[in-house]
C-alpha cells in the first residue's frame, strides 16, 4: 500500500520505521528535514511538500499540536485540493471542536477521517507497542486495521465519531497529570516528616498502584530527574487545558484539572515547560516552600 506521513517528530518517526518494515511504500513530510533523511536511508521516499504526501491512498498525520495541523492542512489551502478516494488517520492529540470541524471537512471533500491518538511513549512506538484509540468510519478503520497492527499493541475502537476518540485521549492524559500531581504532593509531605520520597514510591508502586505511572515518574519525582523528557510539561499543559475546554463545553466540572493546569502554567513560568511532566514534583516543593 501507498502511504503518506505527515509529522516526523520523535513519535511520528518510530511509527513510519514500522510501516515501512511493514512492507509499505512511504511518502514522507517533515518541517525539518533530518528526520525525512533517516526514513530516505530506510526506503521511503522524501515529499516536496504536505501535497506530495497527501497524494496516497492512506495518509497519517503526526503534528505536534492544532496550530501545526491548522497551518499545513487548512491555511495552506491543502485541504481544498484533496478528493477522495483518500483515508486521513490523524494521530495528534487535538482539541475536540476542531476534530469535530474536521470531520465535517473532510466529508465534504468525500475523504474518510480517521481520529487515532495514541497511549506510549516513543519508545513504544518504536517497538510498535502503541495502544492506539481509534474513531471514525468503521470500514475506514477495518481497511487501516493491518497497518495499526503495525505500530500499536492493541486497536481501542471509541466510536463512529472521530472526535470521541480526542475525548478519551484527553481523559486520560488529565488522569495522568493527576496521577502525577498527587504523587509530588504526597512526596513533599512525606519529605517534610524525614522521610525519602523514594519510600513512598517504591511501597505504592509495589502495593496499591502498580504499574509503569506510579514506578516510573514516581521514580523521577523521587530522584528529582526531569530531563530528557519523554512527555513534556508543556505538552501536558496543552492536554489538560484541551480537556478543560472539551468539559466546559458539555458543563463538566472538573476542578482537579483546573489545579493541574494552574501547576503546569507555574512549570512554564519557570521555564520548565521542556521538562518531564514529573516536573510538577518540582512545582509542589517549590509551592511548599522546600524547592
Amino acid at each position: 500500500m501507498k502511504i503518506g506521513f505527515v509529522g516526523l517528530g520523535n513519535m511520528g518517526r518510530a511509527m513510519a520505521s514500522n510501516l515501512l518494515k511493514g512492507g509499505h511504500q512511504l511518502v514522507v513530510w517533515n518541517r525539518s528535514p533530518d528526520p525525512v533523511q533517516a526514513l530516505v536511508e530506510q526506503g521511503a521516499v522524501a515529499a516536496a511538500d504536505p501535497a506530495e504526501a497527501f497524494g496516497a491512498e492512506v495518509v497519517f498525520s503526526m503534528l505536534a499540536d492544532d496550530k501545526a495541523l491548522r497551518e499545513v492542512l487548512l491555511e495552506s489551502g491543502l485541504i481544498n485540493g484533496l478528493k477522495g478516494p483518500l483515508i486521513h488517520i490523524n494521530m495528534a492529540t487535538i482539541a475536540v471542536d476542531f476534530a469535530d470541524d474536521l470531520t465535517v471537512r473532510h466529508q465534504e471533500k468525500g475523504i474518510h477521517y480517521i481520529a487515532a491518538p495514541v497511549l506510549g511513549r516513543p519508545n513504544f512506538a518504536a517497538s510498535g507497542e502503541l495502544q492506539i484509540l481509534a474513531a471514525g468510519p468503521g470500514d475506514a478503520i477495518d481497511t487501516v486495521q493491518p497497518l495499526f497492527d503495525l505500530i500499536g499493541r492493541k486497536t481501542w475502537r471509541m466510536g463512529d465519531k472521530p472526535s470521541q476518540a480526542n475525548v478519551m485521549k484527553l481523559a486520560v492524559n488529565f488522569m495522568l497529570a493527576s496521577a502525577i500531581e498527587s504523587m509530588a504532593e504526597a512526596s513533599v509531605l512525606v519529605g517534610a516528616y524525614g522521610l525519602q520520597s523514594s519510600q513512598l514510591i517504591d511501597l505504592i508502586s509495589n502495593s496499591v498502584f502498580p504499574g509503569p505511572v506510579y514506578s516510573g515518574y514516581g521514580k523521577m519525582i523521587a530522584e528529582r530527574s526531569y530531563e530528557p523528557a519523554a512527555f513534556k510539561a508543556s505538552l501536558g499543559l496543552k492536554d489538560v487545558g484541551l480537556a478543560l475546554a472539551a468539559a466546559e463545553r458539555e458543563q463538566v466540572p472538573m476542578p482537579l484539572a483546573e489545579l493541574v493546569r494552574g501547576n503546569l502554567l507555574d512549570a512554564t513560568a519557570h521555564d520548565e515547560g521542556h521538562m518531564d511532566l514529573a516536573v510538577l514534583g518540582r512545582v509542589a516543593e517549590r509551592n511548599a516552600g522546600r524547592n
